[in-house]
């Protein structure tokens, strides 16, 4: 790739980004919405002027360092107040990652046509909904609490275990892994040894944010400490295990942003800015390797298993994990429907449909284009309506507020009271 073409691929991307946050700004419609329309705008699927395939191995360098520092900002502002919030979040969790990894095998297979192995790389890249997109929606919509803090800690939990768990499900189907006991003890190796290193990395850069306080005006010495550790601790988490990155960046968040004497609450401001400008980076950047080519042979089976995990799986896993817990229905049917997938879904669909089609799998184009086609249906009609829907049902704080809000929002202290008074006797 000639360095000509290489600047104009970065330019183009980041100049679409931009706009497309213009956009959103001036209209009010969902960035992310915006931010994927620009990218299908650039790329293979309309005026063909980004193919990031072009920057070769380099694409999955450059989309996990990005990734990271996202992940690590979701960390960092991670906030789960309440044991009743914290119990919400572990249980959407856990029967999520039963049900949609079954589910999502289930009609990828029957509704979409994938074989049986390809269906469970894809049941387990789509588990879980996107920080990248969650987070921004969230903050848009204002969510009354406990909504935005449940949402957000659900993708950050599921988000490394559904990556973590789709490479070994890869690697099993190239033969690289052999047998279920192998692909058991590489989740635990890498989602434990993530989290321990990260947790070590977040502990040693909150000792030096410690010592190098805010208030002196070094805030870019902060900041560039931040990254340099950061991005160290993610290259080297993905040389020893692959994919133990991401539990790294959010235990490192998680870690840095639970020190009081840190003075996090600065550092995650100048954090936030950086990973809002990764994401419109990458939201062009990936949107613009989708082809309706990939996309067409899917036909309705494809709409209806997307579809299908839309309405029936989600509010089905929804319904059980809170069942008791306090949530109204209103809030139980917000927390149903929105549920987007993001970047690193698309990242890790991209990158394994390149390792699929050198080892030549057949099918790999299929998996690529029904996990854009979720990430595709997903962020737009999720994106569109979580605000109207929100606003409709009293759950954003500004329904809130008024007198005390509505009675379909209820109070969060209400809805955590509720979950701890039910929990020790059980339901």
């Amino acid at each position: 790739m000639t360095p000509e073409r290489l600047g104009l691929l970065w330019g183009v991307t980041v100049f679409s980004g931009a706009v497309a946050q213009a956009l959103a700004w001036a209209t009010g419609l969902p960035g992310v919405v915006l931010l994927l329309s620009s990218g299908l705008l650039i790329g293979r699927a309309g005026l063909g002027l980004v193919e990031p395939l072009d920057l070769g191995p380099g694409l999955g360098t450059i989309v996990g360092l990005l990734v990271s520092l996202v992940l690590f900002e979701g960390g960092l502002n991670l906030r789960l107040p309440a044991d009743g919030t914290r119990q919400a979040v572990l249980r959407i969790c856990a029967v999520r990652l039963v049900l949609a990894l079954l589910g999502g095998l289930l009609l990828a297979h029957g509704l979409a046509g994938l074989n049986w192995p390809l269906a469970a790389v894809f049941s387990a890249i789509v588990l879980a909904t996107g920080p990248t997109v969650v987070n921004p929606l969230v903050r848009q919509i204002g969510l009354a609490a406990p909504l935005g803090e449940v949402l957000e800690g659900e993708g950050l939990v599921l988000e490394p275990i559904g990556a973590v768990l789709a490479l070994l499900l890869l690697e099993l189907l190239l033969g690289t892994l052999h047998g279920w006991r192998e692909l058991a003890t590489g989740l635990l190796q890498r989602l434990g040894g993530g989290v321990l290193i990260g947790a070590a990395c977040g502990w040693l850069l909150a000792e030096l944010l410690r010592r190098i306080p805010a208030s002196a005006g070094n805030g870019a010495l902060r900041l560039q400490l931040s990254l340099g550790i950061l991005f160290l601790m993610f290259t080297g988490c993905e040389q020893v295990l692959p994919e133990s990155g991401l539990p790294a960046a959010v235990a490192a968040g998680v870690v840095v942003g639970r020190r009081p004497d840190t003075d996090a609450k600065e550092l995650d401001e100048l954090i936030r800015q950086l990973a809002q400008l990764a994401i419109t980076m990458l939201f062009p950047l990936l949107a613009a390797d989708v082809t309706f080519a990939q996309l067409s042979p899917l036909g309705w089976g494809g709409v209806a298993c997307v579809l299908a995990l839309m309405l029936v799986l989600r509010p089905l896993a929804i319904g059980l994990a809170t069942w008791g817990m306090g949530f109204s229905l209103a809030q139980r049917a917000l927390l149903s429907w929105l549920a987007p997938r993001g970047i690193v879904t698309a990242a890790v669909a991209s990158l394994f449909a390149i390792r699929l089609e050198q080892a030549g799998v057949v099918g790999a184009g299929r998996l690529q284009g029904l996990v854009f086609l979720t990430i595709l249906l997903t962020v737009g009609l999720q994106g569109l309506s979580a605000g109207p829907l929100a606003r409709r049902l009293g759950l954003t704080e500004a329904d809130g507020s008024e007198a005390g809000g509505s009675e379909a929002a209820g109070d969060a202290g209400e809805v955590v009271a509720a979950a701890v008074q039910q929990q020790p006797g059980g339901e």
